[in-house]
């Protein structure tokens, strides 16, 4: 590019600058995004409590150490057939497909709640992380 004065030279440096800085603050709020809110999380976590809990099973299976653990082994609790087989570990990715749409996932599971939201998903998974550990 070739420019007539160095107001332009300066105009431009200026907007790369500044679409530089839009650029990383953008990434750092998808970062931020992605790894969830635990707070959040543990509130939302309170509608899966109908069925689950961190420390024992109940409806559903227990999630003290779900994710890393691979699907369909918690001992003590009866999985579908399909959900024992699957061959899944639940992945903060795999469990934000769970969450979004568990037939589709593994089709003919127990589980039907889904969770529409991605952010409220995120949260979930984050709660999981950090306090089932």
């Amino acid at each position: 590019m070739r420019f007539r004065s160095n107001v332009c030279r300066a105009t431009v440096r200026h907007a790369k600058i500044l679409a530089a800085v839009a650029g990383a603050t953008l990434i750092a709020a998808n970062a931020a995004n992605a790894a969830g809110n635990v707070a959040h999380g543990e509130e939302l976590y309170r509608d899966c409590g109908a069925c689950h809990s961190i420390e024992k099973n109940g409806v559903g299976p227990s999630h003290k150490g779900v994710v890393g653990r691979a699907a369909g082994a918690v001992s003590g609790y009866e999985y579908s057939p399909e959900l024992k087989n699957s061959k899944l570990v639940w992945t903060e990715e795999n469990l934000d497909k769970w969450l979004a749409g568990p037939e589709k996932l593994v089709p003919g599971t127990k589980m039907f709640y889904e969770v529409d939201d991605p952010k409220d998903r995120a949260d979930i998974i984050a709660f999981l992380r950090e306090k089932a550990k």
